[in-house]
């Protein structure tokens, strides 16, 4: 099976060649990395100190694994720590959240056995970490031959995802085998995982990594920034939409114009806050055509800062850092067929939060959220109904100052609830920490 898994995916890997080609040529996303991923890596010079990996795939597991990594330094200060993303938007946000407690971060190898070993050799990892479920076959097989102990934490494993890989069963079998542990945030999730075959004692519910979220200095610091830049005030309250999807943006710029027509002297102001980056011209556009005043977080320092009444937020790893502005919180990718983008950041801030009906992604965790009081949750919409359902939604949200803080307070104590994954990851999994590598 593993040859036939390399065969398909070497042939695939030729066939996007031209994509990459193309990519390198108009700077698109598909080339970030490529030589990194060839095995070309920055300088690291090895000494005595144990090096653990932690592998997150973008910008949502690495934000998770912000807890992981304080506590892993807080406990094991001699411990190196590399931290590997697939997408650039996962790298960017590393780099700049990792500089001070990473050796490296870096791009993940194609998942070739010659370059996952030229990491292995580069490195000599005595941990792997996989946050959520990274199953790359061959990084986890030569990972375990070369003596690392393996782990997948904060795991998650969809229906859809389980679906896909039971038709590869013994396959699974074989490559979760490899693993130590499976340290899983939900029963479902753990349940998931051991019907494609990984024993029970190797498998741990410790909750979602998620919910240990706190907003850190520099973080602090931008959201002053964001505050006197764009003049943020109560008389003027700040709706966020954060993490959008096409068509989120459209209706919620429509939405945002019916807002507008009834909320008397305190009109709001709008910040956009697109999932993905490629998408920010796109979005601009949109805003462009709407006959509002906007400003954009990337251009230069200007007198319409504080004034315009929309405001892109086109840049990578301060949204967290604008959520603590906001009146209200709108988390995107809910809307659509995709599964919903996190609500755990805007919880943990204490603000009022509305998502639409599709939330597959964070399914458990949205339902605790609902049984508290804690989120408004849409019904589902079509492109006629998606306006007005926004504007009623928002529109009630801010003229209710009491029910503001009611779904606030209850987000809070929902996150302090369960709070605590973190520091149990690192509990379970110090054996592994204090191996001397060789199996």
């Amino acid at each position: 099976m593993f040859f036939l898994y390399g065969l398909l995916y070497t042939l695939a890997f030729i066939l996007m060649l031209p994509v990459f080609a193309l990519s390198a040529v108009f700077r698109g996303k598909h080339a970030a990395g490529f030589f990194q991923r060839l095995g070309f890596l920055p300088k690291f010079k090895l000494d005595k100190r144990p090096v653990v990996w932690i592998h997150c795939v973008s910008v949502g597991e690495t934000n998770a694994a912000r807890p992981l990594v304080d506590e892993l330094k807080a406990k094991f200060p001699g411990h190196r720590v590399i931290v590997s993303t697939v997408t650039r938007t996962g790298q960017k946000l590393a780099r700049a959240i990792f500089k001070d407690t990473a050796d490296c971060v870096f791009y993940v190898p194609f998942d070739f056995r010659w370059t996952v070993r030229r990491v292995l050799r580069h490195f000599e990892p005595r941990v792997l970490l996989l946050m959520e479920t990274e199953i790359w076959f061959n990084l986890i097989r030569e990972s375990y031959k070369s003596g690392a102990r393996i782990a997948i934490v904060n795991g998650r494993l969809s229906q859809r995802s389980l679906d896909r890989y039971t038709k590869i069963k013994q396959f699974m079998k074989r490559i979760l085998g490899y693993l130590d542990f499976a340290l899983m945030q939900e029963n479902d999730d753990a349940t998931r995982i051991m019907s494609l075959g990984l024993r029970a004692s190797k498998v741990r519910v410790l909750g979602n990594l998620k919910f240990d979220h706190d907003l850190d200095e520099n973080e602090n610091a931008i959201t002053a920034e964001l505050q006197e830049r764009f003049g943020i005030a109560s008389d003027a309250p700040l709706i966020i939409a954060a993490s959008t999807h096409s068509p989120e943006e459209k209706w919620i710029l429509d939405a945002f114009k019916e807002i507008w027509k009834s909320s008397g002297d305190n009109l709001p102001r709008l910040m956009l806050a697109p999932r993905h980056p490629e998408r920010f011209a796109e979005v601009a556009a949109l805003m462009k055509a709407t006959g509002f005043t906007w400003v954009r977080r990337s251009e230069k320092v200007s007198s319409r800062d504080k004034t315009a009444e929309i405001i892109l937020l086109d840049s990578i790893g301060e949204l967290r850092a604008a959520y603590p502005l906001a009146e209200a919180v709108f988390v995107g990718g809910s809307l659509i067929p995709h599964g919903g983008q996190s609500i755990f950041e805007p919880a943990a801030i204490g603000k009022p939060i509305i998502t639409g009906s599709y939330t597959a992604n964070f399914e458990a965790s949205v339902n605790e959220f609902l049984e508290k009081y804690a989120l408004i949750q849409l019904e589902p919409v079509t492109e006629k109904t998606a306006v007005s359902t926004l504007a009623t939604a928002f529109g009630d949200l801010l003229k209710d100052e009491n029910k503001r803080k009611e779904l606030g307070l209850n987000a809070l104590e929902v996150m302090e609830h369960n709070r605590g994954a973190a520091v149990r990851t690192i509990d379970y999994i110090t054996p592994m920490l204090n191996s001397r590598g060789a199996r």
